[in-house]
């Protein structure tokens, strides 16, 4: 029983380590970045879920994600972002 109780434990800690809140940048050479993108829209466009590995994190995306498209300017630099927002299913 204190066995079982361990692990229970450990799985708990695990899964609250998993949802820590996040805030990273990760930059991809042209083809890989291109792949991505490739893989994502045929995914999108086949109304499908969506899985990327980012900074060792797999992250499901489904199919009804919300998507945005958000430019911002500081100065003489511009910056392009296309967000993929979902909730969490636990």
């Amino acid at each position: 029983m204190p066995a079982r109780r361990a692990r229970r434990a450990r799985r708990a800690r695990r899964a609250r380590r998993a949802r820590r809140a996040r805030d990273l940048e990760r930059t991809y050479s042209r083809a890989q970045f291109v792949a991505k993108l490739r893989r994502f829209a045929d995914a999108i466009e086949g109304g499908k879920a969506f899985s990327i590995q980012v900074a060792n994190e797999r992250l499901r995306i489904p199919a009804d994600a919300e998507f945005n498209i958000e430019h911002e300017r500081a100065g003489r630099v511009d910056e392009l972002e296309f967000q993929i927002r979902w909730h969490a299913v636990d």
